[in-house]
């Protein structure tokens, strides 16, 4: 086959050109046609397909920690059932409605016992939560530092188990020495609530907020 020129080629002659030429523009043809077929086609079908194998991933690895965090909820319940009891024996180490009063007294008792002046010691009335009650205490005390350490170490020391929490309390020098300190604000101590007053504690469903 001699040697073409390409811009020797006139296309309206192209039923004159030889074999070779046919052959060649007809493979040329091909491959164009093919080649857009691949990138029109072939090719979108490839970023769809590389999407969806991206989506499986991600789907594969969010169902593989779902079902690991389902096979944990079972010994999660467990464990909710067990703190739940220990709550509730923690509760019931508390004081109860009967013993409140004499805590109360035992509370103001140690006061006078390490030697701390009540000037004020006023419960208030009780607030029901929904596993216990709270009762403040107004206090205005007077002492110095070793007896109101005294007074705290007696308190813990009590037959039961008693929780005091400090509300805008305020502690200042008194008198001319420095020596005492007077102590004034608000304790609270806590209590069990029993069955009946836990459901009576607890919102009615449906109710009016």
């Amino acid at each position: 086959m001699k040697n073409i020129n390409l811009s020797d080629i006139d296309f309206k002659t192209s039923g004159s050109w030889p074999k070779e030429l046919k052959y060649a523009v007809c493979i040329f043809l091909i491959l164009m046609i093919l080649l857009g077929a691949w990138f029109f086609m072939i090719k979108d079908k490839r970023d769809e397909m590389l999407r969806l194998e991206s989506d499986e991933t991600a789907l594969r690895a969010d169902f593989e920690n779902k079902q690991a965090r389902a096979s944990n909820l079972e010994p999660l319940k467990q464990q909710l059932v067990q703190m739940e009891l220990i709550l509730q024996q923690m509760l019931r180490q508390l004081p109860s409605k009967n013993e409140m009063p004499d805590l109360i007294v035992d509370v103001s008792q140690q006061a006078l016992q390490s030697g701390i002046t009540n000037e004020l010691f006023q419960p208030g009335p009780e607030t029901p939560r929904e596993f216990y009650a709270e009762k403040p205490i107004s206090i205005r005390m007077v002492g110095n530092y070793h007896q109101f350490g005294a007074f705290m170490s007696g308190v813990a020391s009590l037959p039961r188990v008693v929780i005091m929490t400090m509300h805008d309390i305020s502690l200042k020098p008194r008198g001319t020495n420095n020596e005492l300190l007077e102590m004034a604000g608000t304790i609270k101590t806590y209590r069990y609530l029993d069955p009946d007053e836990q459901a009576a504690a607890a919102p009615v469903e449906g109710g009016a907020p």
